[in-house]
């Protein structure tokens, strides 16, 4: 019986991770040829990439393999969606020890497939090899439909500021995790597999947004992007921005346990890792939902909270 990748061989391996997979009419050839052969209708591609590399974005100790999957696949998918796209296809990189047990791939290729199916896209093909460190390399396609692409240097002063998706909860769940205390369940599960809104991307696309992008490393430093990119000031309201119930119950714990949290509100400011969706949008427009207007945009640079100069924070990839 294989019980490792290392005796399961490469070209089982990549079998095994791409069997099962959702398969969509973006994709003319799949896995088994030296390259795919997609659709691009639009005649134009959106494409992104993105790694994540163990005891850095992941511990196998506090997430499943498929936890794993989805997780590698929401953080590009929502790339894509970010853009105003409709995620169409992803390539896989797995880098791996031999010693990987293929019970682990199993789940990992199932929640990869499970994410592909929510956001509509499938998987094209892939390539492994072998590595100390257990490494997922992902590029994601996309089809914007024929419309134009929402960037981050759109957004203009009167424009509104808003929100779709979860804010904060997948950074105290990580605080949580390493503080090894129980839930609350929906702030751990956040972390282990976001849940990014990929339909309201090109909802807000259709819908006129002006500036765009995937919260991925907290609101406050991807908001600046926005201002830097589009030469204008963001300022937020922080009445808007009200912690969800389960980010501050987890606040509470962590401080009963000494392990002294950051604010309900940092977290929701400069958690990361959140995948929501933040766009601008012209203040005329009369937004879904699932957006939540969190401020506006006004003549100057940077960002403050209700007037106030706010720290630049969030997740910083090399500390």
């Amino acid at each position: 019986m294989l019980n490792t990748i290392g005796a399961l061989g490469e070209f089982g391996l990549i079998a095994r991770l791409t069997a099962g997979f959702p398969q969509t009419d973006d994709v003319i050839i799949g896995p088994g040829d030296d390259a795919a052969l997609v659709r691009a209708g639009d005649g134009r591609v959106v494409a992104t990439t993105d790694l994540l590399v163990e005891g850095r974005h992941f511990r196998r100790d506090w997430s499943t393999a498929r936890d794993v999957g989805h997780k590698a696949a929401a953080q590009n998918l929502a790339d894509v969606a970010a853009m105003g796209a409709r995620p169409t296809v992803l390539l896989l990189g797995l880098a791996a020890p031999p010693e990987l047990p293929v019970d682990w791939v199993d789940g990992f290729a199932a929640g990869l497939a499970a994410e592909c199916a929510a956001a509509g896209a499938a998987v094209a093909g892939g390539d492994t090899v072998g590595a100390a460190t257990l490494t997922i390399a992902i590029t994601a396609l996309g089809d914007l439909g024929g419309v134009p692409a929402v960037r981050r240097d759109g957004a203009r002063p009167g424009d509104v500021v808003a929100v779709a998706g979860n804010l904060g909860m997948s950074a105290v769940g990580l605080d949580l995790l390493r503080a090894g205390l129980p839930g609350p369940d929906p702030c751990l599960d956040e972390h282990r597999r976001p849940r990014p809104p990929y339909r309201e991307g090109p909802r807000a696309a259709a819908l006129g947004a002006s500036a765009m992008l995937d919260v991925s490393d907290g609101l406050l430093q991807d908001l600046g992007h926005i201002a830097a990119a589009s030469g204008v000031a963001i300022d937020l309201d922080p009445a808007a921005l009200r912690p969800a119930s389960e980010v501050e119950e987890a606040v509470a714990r962590l401080a009963a346990a000494g392990a002294d949290p950051r604010r309900p509100l940092d977290y929701v400011l400069a958690g990361g890792e959140d995948h929501a969706l933040a766009a601008t949008f012209p203040a005329s427009v009369r937004l879904p939902g699932r957006w939540s207007i969190i401020g506006r945009v006004d003549a100057g640079e940077g960002v403050t909270v209700d007037g106030s100069p706010a720290a630049p924070s969030g997740w910083d990839h090399f500390s």
